[in-house]
């Protein structure tokens, strides 16, 4: 049963600060904890803050085992006095924030680092895609199907057999976010995509094309959360995070499900942020695969289900007559996935967009964000979504 007005209390007087992306390599032979660590080093020196001021660490990584964050504690030399390990994949990053800012505003601690980071060495990818779960060790490995593209391309297919969506309308998505990559100083794939490349380039799983995936990487993204007093006395630019919200295993019975939970928690979302939809300057959805992208913008209310790519041309995404920027990065498909860093993606571009240090691509006149995850994808559905809304912060 909904509880009406449960996210009406919004993250009051907590802001996001020191967005840091650690730059993303096609292969390395270095640990995942290189990457969670530059990331630390970097967030830091960014807000001027030694060390010692970092009293709580959040970490998301598929890769990082054995290790756990309060190892990495150990490794990094700080001492913490919250620690927390999300694991949900592309939902991570938002609800590692989520968790961050209430465990700020009860005084658990004064400033958190949020990273997520992966590496990504050849030989122990598909040992790892192997592994992903006791599901897919049981249900699907035994039978030849390893990773998300199988999965991915039944959904996409679901999609396109009930709302009549053809592939060029996913190919509009991949080209548009390209086109933002070709601006975006960090991303992987920069190069020009055509419609005819599109649609031409070779199967992976049928009806997914090479475009329509995301390359794996290794890389990591991180925020810190705090309190805006502390943020202010830093001298530090900051968002304000005015909600945010987390639903999982929404889709419970579904043969093959086509809505993942975001629809269940939208209003009260917005009511707590105190804007709609059509007031969303800039959009950022995790975008593993283009299906993906348009069942986020559905179900966040940005039109109407079935109805996304109808609003999408290869420059611009227009719900309702209104330019939106959506995935002002280039998102995975064009910027790479470096794990579960990928969940954190959204969050650090819209938090450099507003604030004005946006890395080549800088948007003029926006004041606010909505950034959505999702994660942790079984053979016929992801189990974790999650959203939040974050405003410019006029100082």
């Amino acid at each position: 049963m909904k509880v009406a007005g449960k996210l009406q209390r919004s993250h009051q007087d907590i802001v996001l600060a020191s967005p840091v992306s650690v730059p993303y390599k096609r292969k390395t032979e270095q640990p995942a904890s290189y990457f969670i660590g530059t990331a630390l080093r970097e967030m830091l020196a960014a807000a001027g803050l030694e060390k010692p001021e970092c009293d709580g660490l959040m970490v998301s990584s598929y890769s990082l085992a054995p290790d756990t964050v309060v190892s990495l504690a150990e490794t990094f030399d700080i001492s913490l006095n919250w620690a927390e390990q999300v694991q949900l994949g592309g939902a991570s990053g938002i609800v590692g924030v989520r968790r961050a800012a209430r465990a700020v505003a009860a005084g658990d601690a004064e400033v958190i680092a949020c990273i997520g980071g992966d590496t990504f060495i050849p030989d122990q990818f598909a040992g790892l895609l192997g592994r992903f779960s006791n599901f897919t060790i049981d249900g699907v490995t035994p039978y030849g199907c390893g990773g998300a593209s199988v999965p991915f391309a039944m959904l996409t297919r679901a999609y396109m057999e009930t709302y009549a969506v053809a592939r060029e309308d996913f190919g509009r998505l991949c080209i548009l976010q390209r086109k933002n990559a070709q601006v975006y100083q960090q991303a992987l794939l920069r190069e020009s995509l055509t419609m005819e490349a599109y649609l031409s380039a070779r199967p992976v799983a049928e009806p997914l094309g090479l475009f329509d995936c995301v390359m794996p990487c290794a890389g990591a993204e991180g925020v810190l959360v705090m309190q805006e007093g502390r943020a202010q006395a830093l001298g530090v630019p900051y968002v304000r995070l005015l909600a945010s919200a987390e639903r999982h295993n929404a889709s419970r019975g579904m043969a093959m499900p086509l809505t993942f939970g975001w629809r269940d928690f939208r209003d009260d979302l917005y009511h707590a942020a105190s804007l709609r939809p059509e007031a969303m300057d800039i959009v950022q959805v995790y975008d593993d695969y283009p299906v993906m992208a348009l069942l986020q913008l559905e179900e966040l209310g940005l039109c109407q289900v079935g109805q996304a790519s109808r609003f999408l041309t290869e420059d611009s995404f227009i719900p309702q007559g209104r330019v939106v920027h959506l995935n002002t990065s280039g998102g995975q498909l064009s910027a790479g996935q470096a794990g579960f860093a990928g969940g954190f993606m959204g969050l650090t571009e819209a938090v450099r967009q507003l604030t004005d240090q946006a890395l080549g691509n800088q948007l003029a006149e926006v004041r606010n964000a909505l950034i959505s995850g999702f994660g942790m994808i079984n053979y016929n559905r992801g189990l974790c979504a999650a959203a939040a809304i974050i405003e410019r912060a006029e100082l």
